[in-house]
């Protein structure tokens, strides 16, 4: 099974679904059209967190999107809301806001 992220107009999740195997290499076509569910959906890792897979496979998309991330194309990844106050800045290796 494979998930993917509805994605707004500002690129921010709005939900996350699974989609069947056998759907999976069209799975932006089947949840916007078959479905009718509309809007854009981006394929997103469940193995993977901070640039790594947890299970030793090939990082995809820096992170799994979770509601209320931004995807950002530039950098093809999903990245969390960044936390309260102003001293966190964005770990460009993992997309994940850290103190400095």
């Amino acid at each position: 099974m494979a998930h993917f992220a509805e994605i707004s107009t500002a690129n921010v999740v709005q939900r996350v679904l699974v989609v069947p195997d056998g759907q999976e290499h069209r799975g932006q076509d089947f949840l916007a059209n078959d479905l009718q569910l509309g809007g854009e959906w981006i394929k997103t890792s469940y193995n993977t967190r901070r640039g790594v897979h947890i299970r030793g496979g090939v990082p995809f998309r820096k992170n799994y999107a979770g509601i209320g991330y931004t995807y950002d194309a530039t950098r093809d990844a999903f990245i969390p809301p960044k936390p309260a106050g102003d001293n966190w800045v964005l770990d460009e290796e993992t997309c994940w806001w850290v103190k400095p």
